[in-house]
Formats: structure tokens, C-alpha cells, sequence
């Protein structure tokens, strides 16, 4: 091994302890209330762990500027989460990246850009996605930027395909997004540009479906974007959504899909050959299906009917794995000499375990969105098949017990030093806004929790429990005030998406050397901070650009 992956020793903490790394996927720490799952679960295993604080359990942050998101009022997720996790360090993430290419204008330098440019002259270039300023898949103003960019650089007809929003954003905020874009495109028009809205439907009902969940969410996408194809046809998006919203029971996430039609009652804006494509969502997780649709030769999961020969281009690329797409405008942060590959080559075998939903999370992000092993002679990775097929609400134990038990026979095996998992119970089931299930969740994952602890108390072990943000423990829409808001039948607006909230992280165990505690001058410390702690843990001092460690060895 070269000199430069070797870690010093810690001064204090001695090596080949077996440590226990437990994320807890969405599970935050707010005030208590009926609408926190995780508080009106029964989680004695973490309460017991709460009792640490402050020398053995803790809050950091895992949003905003502490993962690489431009501001602290955007949400983390589980991508830059386990980024940050396993990096040590903070890269700039997500719409942080697009952001700074569209500033620079380097990302119209690209060569995702050039790529798409090529279709300028003779055909239309196609932005699809979602339409609203949530920030946690999309952003309005970066469409802006782009419309702006791409017309001055020669696009001369332009189609937008919107997904509705109301999900990161409050419900009924469709209309003024969809006037917003409107009069954008109409000063385009002013310039030249046939710039317009081809079609649209709500993002939970159209494209925007995830995980393989359900294709049919895609095909309904792919017939308005591509076929031109739906059932309601309007002259304008502005009439369509207020339309579709005026139904009984409608709400932006779940408006049908629309096309907007000529005087002629013809589609405006059908993808054809030669057209661009372009992706706008810079987050991954609810493109990556439409990515397949459209880049896949042999693709299988609903009859495309026509298949046009397009360019494509994601804003991002959305699957470091499948590298797909294989055209992106904006690449992706190199993240090196993560904690994991250091752990390699100073001798610490690493088991990591998860279900499909996060397996993922727990290897590839973990190790900066680099796929398979460092090195297949230390390390194992087990994936546990999640229930498919199935909203995750049905089945909220999900197969917690069973990435616990994997740990677990790790652990006893003696054979890793690092055993690591993802609970993706809180998290999964926090997205479906099921309040009863999330807290069936929460419990199922407390329950794994011990099972893994218990391990760790047999063999002197240490234990490291942390998460990667928040979720199950706010499931309510809240006002200025943070009062839970209503709808306008009075009804509880449910909350399914990740919070801003701080996330726990809890050391303990048998093995932990007396004097080991939390420092008290890292108050702002973030998901970065865990790396160098574990580093410690195991025995090592972290690299020296690593953010500090969270811990101390106070000399009893």
C-alpha cells in the first residue's frame, strides 16, 4: 500500500475493536407530539440510548450546507447523506452543483450540453420535469437559467413537460408556477423562440414514480411527453390545471396527465426523432425509471409504441452504477479517499448489509458513488431482497429483523471489524404519510437495533447509531408558527417528505474505552463529522482535511 493510505494511530483508542455502524434511515429528533412516529412508537432501545447525553449521544446536523445543499433550508437526503457519511468530508451536492455550473455558465460548456446542442438547429429541445421550487428534486429558477441559456445558445423551439408538484411544496402552488413559466415562455416567444408547454400531470401519478414501484406512473408520462397521447387536451397548462384542480377531490400531486393541443386539436409538442431531452430533477431517485424508458434498447416494462431517436441528457447522472444516463449537463462531485477505502488498506474488514430499497446507500454512495469492493479480500456486502410489488405501508416491519440478524451472525463471526447497515424502515414508510404504519416502522427498526446491540455486548464491541436525516419524526405540514396546518376541510395536511430536523448519533458498548465522550466544541457538527469519529473508534487518527471528530478521551 502506498504511504498515503496509511492512518496514523490514535493516541488513546486501541485497534480491532468490532464496531457496529447503524444508520437509521429518516429518523430525525423533534419536539414531542402525536405527529413525531418515532415518539409515539415504542423505542426503548433508543430512548435507552438517549439517556447518554450529552457524553454518549448527541445531535447533528444532516441538511443544507452540512451535506453540500446550497442553503439551510433545503432537506437532506439519503444520497447525500451516506456521501457525507462515509466522505468525511462535505462536496458540493445535488442543485449546490447545478447551481455553481449555471453561475460559471459551465455547464452550457458541457459536454451533456454539446451533446443536446446538436438538435438546435432543425429540431425541438424537450425539458421535462418537475415544476415547483421545493428544491428537493427540482428548482423553477434553474429552469429559468436554462430556457435562458439554451435559447441564447441557439435553441429555436423549446416544449417544457411539467410535473406538478404539491408534495415538497404546499398543494394549489401549481397555478402560480404554471403563470410563472407561462409568461417566461411567452417573452421567449416575444424573441423569436417557439417556446411553449407541451403537457403535464401530477408528479405522483405521472413519471415520477420510483424504486420500480409502479411503471404504469411512467407510461402515463411517457403517452403525453413522448406520443403526445392523454386523456385531457387543453389550449393552455394554465386552463388544464385549474381544470383538473377543480375536480372533486384533486390536488397537485395527483393531477392526470394532459397535452396541450393546437386549433387543430393536434399535440404541441410529441418527442420525435432528432429532438433533444433533457431531464431537469437534479435528485435521482424519481428520474431514474424515466431515464430507462428512454435511453433502453431492450427496454420491457410497458410497450413505448414509438421509440424516438433522441439525445438525452440527465441534469445529473442519476445512477453512478448503471451510469445512467449516459449524457448529463452537470458532473457529478469526484469524491475520493473515503473512510471506507481507508479502512482497506489499514487492515479493517467491513461487512455492510441492507435491503434493496438502501442497499445502495450503505456501499455505493457510502463510498462516494463508487461501485462493487475496494477490495473483495476484506470486505463482504449483503443485500436483502425488499418486498416488492407493495406500497412499503403494507409491510412496515419491511425486512428489519433480517438486515439486524445478518449483522448480528457477522458480528459473532468475529471475522469484520466494521459490520455497517441501513434500517430503512422510518424512512420508507415515512414517505407514504401512513401515520399508524410509520409507527409500526419505528418500532420494527428499534427492535433490529437491539438485536445488533446485543451482538456487540458479546463480543466487547462498540456501537455507533446515527441516521442519515430525518422523516418519521414529523409527519405534518406546519405554518410560520410551526403549528400543524389544515386543509381547507379542516383535515391535518400530511408531511411525506425528509424534515430539516438534526438526527442523533449515540456511541457505547462494552469495548468503547473509559473516557471516550462527546466533545462539546463541535456544536454545529454534521453527518461529515461521523467518518473520522469511526476512524477513531477503530483505532486511527482521520485524515488531517477530514472534518473533526465528535469524539474526546478525557484521562480519568
Amino acid at each position: 500500500m502506498g504511504s498515503s493510505w496509511k492512518l496514523a494511530d490514535h493516541p488513546k483508542l486501541p485497534k480491532d475493536k468490532i464496531i457496529a455502524m447503524i444508520v437509521l434511515d429518516g429518523w430525525g429528533e423533534a419536539n414531542p407530539n402525536q405527529y413525531n412516529c418515532i415518539h409515539v412508537a415504542e423505542t426503548p432501545t433508543m430512548d435507552s440510548l438517549k439517556q447518554g447525553a450529552p457524553e454518549k449521544w448527541r445531535l447533528i446536523r444532516a441538511h443544507g450546507k452540512a451535506v453540500g445543499l446550497p442553503t439551510e433550508d433545503d432537506m437532506g437526503n439519503s444520497e447525500v447523506g451516506h456521501n457525507a457519511l462515509g466522505a468525511g468530508r462535505i462536496f458540493a451536492q445535488g442543485a449546490k452543483l447545478v447551481d455553481l455550473a449555471l453561475a460559471s455558465g459551465k455547464i452550457f460548456d458541457g459536454e451533456g450540453f454539446n451533446y443536446i446542442k446538436e438538435s438546435f438547429e432543425n429540431n425541438t429541445l424537450h425539458l421535462i420535469g418537475l415544476l415547483s421550487d421545493g428544491g428537493v428534486h427540482s428548482r423553477l429558477d434553474q429552469l429559468q437559467l436554462l430556457l435562458k441559456g439554451a435559447s441564447e445558445r441557439g435553441a429555436k423551439k423549446i416544449r417544457v413537460h411539467i410535473l406538478t408538484d404539491g408534495r415538497d411544496v404546499l398543494d394549489g402552488s401549481s397555478v402560480g408556477f404554471v403563470e410563472t413559466l407561462q409568461n417566461d415562455l411567452a417573452e421567449l416567444r416575444a424573441k423569436g423562440v417557439d417556446a411553449q408547454i407541451a403537457s403535464g400531470g401530477g408528479r405522483m401519478y405521472v413519471t415520477m414514480d420510483r424504486y420500480e414501484n409502479d411503471w404504469s406512473v411512467v407510461k402515463r408520462g411517457w403517452d403525453a411527453q413522448v406520443l403526445g397521447e392523454a386523456p385531457y387536451k387543453f389550449k393552455s397548462a394554465l386552463e388544464a390545471v385549474k381544470t383538473l384542480r377543480a375536480e372533486p377531490k384533486a390536488n397537485d400531486q395527483y393531477l392526470p396527465p394532459f397535452v396541450i393541443v393546437d386549433d387543430n386539436g393536434k399535440a404541441v409538442g410529441p418527442i420525435v426523432d432528432g429532438d433533444a431531452v433533457v431531464t431537469l430533477n437534479f435528485r435521482a431517485d424519481r428520474m431514474v425509471m424515466l431515464a430507462k424508458a428512454l435511453e433502453y434498447a431492450d427496454f420491457d416494462k410497458f410497450d413505448r409504441v414509438r421509440v424516438p431517436k433522441i439525445r438525452y441528457a440527465g441534469m445529473l447522472e442519476y445512477d453512478g452504477e448503471l451510469k445512467l444516463p449516459s449524457h448529463y449537463l452537470v458532473s457529478p462531485p469526484e469524491i475520493d479517499r473515503t473512510s471506507g477505502e481507508y479502512l482497506t488498506y489499514n487492515g479493517v474488514r467491513t461487512f455492510a448489509c441492507s435491503e434493496t430499497v438502501k442497499f445502495g446507500h450503505v456501499t455505493f454512495f457510502w463510498n462516494g458513488n463508487r461501485s462493487g469492493y475496494f477490495n473483495p479480500e476484506m470486505e463482504e456486502y449483503v443485500e436483502v431482497p425488499s418486498d416488492s410489488g407493495i406500497t412499503f405501508n403494507v409491510q412496515p416491519k419491511m425486512k428489519a429483523v433480517e438486515i439486524a440478524e445478518k449483522a448480528r451472525d457477522a458480528i459473532l463471526s468475529r471475522k469484520f471489524q466494521q459490520v455497517r447497515v441501513n434500517l430503512p424502515n422510518s424512512d420508507m414508510v415515512g414517505h407514504t404519510g401512513d401515520i399508524e404504519a410509520t409507527v409500526v416502522a419505528c418500532k420494527a427498526a428499534d427492535e433490529a437495533v437491539k438485536i445488533i446491540l446485543d451482538a456487540i455486548e458479546q463480543v466487547g464491541g462498540i456501537f455507533v447509531v446515527t441516521a442519515d436525516h430525518g422523516n418519521a419524526e414529523d409527519m405534518v405540514k406546519r405554518d410560520k408558527k410551526g403549528q400543524p396546518q389544515l386543509d381547507k376541510a379542516g383535515n391535518i395536511q400530511i408531511l411525506t417528505s425528509h424534515t430539516l430536523e438534526p438526527v442523533p448519533i449515540a456511541i457505547g458498548g462494552p469495548g468503547l474505552a473509559p473516557g471516550v465522550r462527546f466533545r462539546s466544541d463541535v456544536p454545529t457538527g454534521g453527518l461529515a463529522n461521523v467518518a473520522a469519529t469511526v476512524m477513531n473508534l477503530h483505532g486511527f487518527e482521520a485524515p488531517s482535511d477530514y472534518e473533526p471528530t465528535l469524539i474526546e478521551v478525557v484521562d480519568n
